[in-house]
């Protein structure tokens, strides 16, 4: 019921009908067909060596769900496959601020930064932080959606992200061999 009395969302209001109580379905919820269709091309798919887990054996298509992805295979879910698996199957506006965080995370992973693209980083991060602000319920952000916005600073500060991040280290097994 806060929706109604805190943000402007009318499509995200609880419908109140006599006794019972009707939540409407978001925007960006997929239906039924349309996840099994995201998680079916999971399935196939194959990246070259090196490059990902395989997420294939991740993807649990009866239950639609994906298990035991590490943190490497999410930044490469969120960086390559969003602007893939969901073109076609969401708003075209929900679909815009997917793929600006997207690229925001690629282009702040990469391995060559000037100064100028770090500040534009810097300045287009927060109007798409907006943008997902006004898709998604106010019980989807917490302190990491609010992460992006510091971290163009921390690339001025600290350097490219590649030398401190830890996916080397997470990759490796008990014994040492990745």
């Amino acid at each position: 019921m806060d929706v109604a009395v805190f943000c402007n969302c009318k499509n995200m209001e609880l419908v109140c009908d006599g006794p019972r109580v009707a939540k409407p379905k978001a925007s960006f919820v997929l239906g039924k067909n349309a996840l099994l269709l995201v998680y079916k091309w999971l399935k196939s798919l194959r990246f070259p060596d090196g490059h990902a887990s395989n997420i294939s054996r991740l993807v649990n298509t009866e239950e639609c769900r994906l298990y035991g992805m590490k943190s490497h295979d999410c930044h490469v879910f969120m960086q390559t496959l969003i602007p893939l698996a969901f073109r076609d199957l969401l708003l075209k506006g929900i679909w815009d601020a997917l793929i600006e965080i997207s690229h925001f995370f690629r282009d702040i992973c990469s391995s060559k930064l000037n100064v100028d693209h770090i500040e534009r980083l810097e300045k287009n991060i927060v109007e798409t932080i907006c943008k997902l602000e006004m898709i998604f319920p106010p019980s989807f952000f917490d302190s990491m959606e609010h992460l992006p916005i510091h971290l163009p600073f921390e690339v001025k500060v600290g350097g490219l992200i590649q030398c401190r991040w830890m996916y080397p280290f997470e990759r490796l097994d008990i014994t040492g061999a990745m």
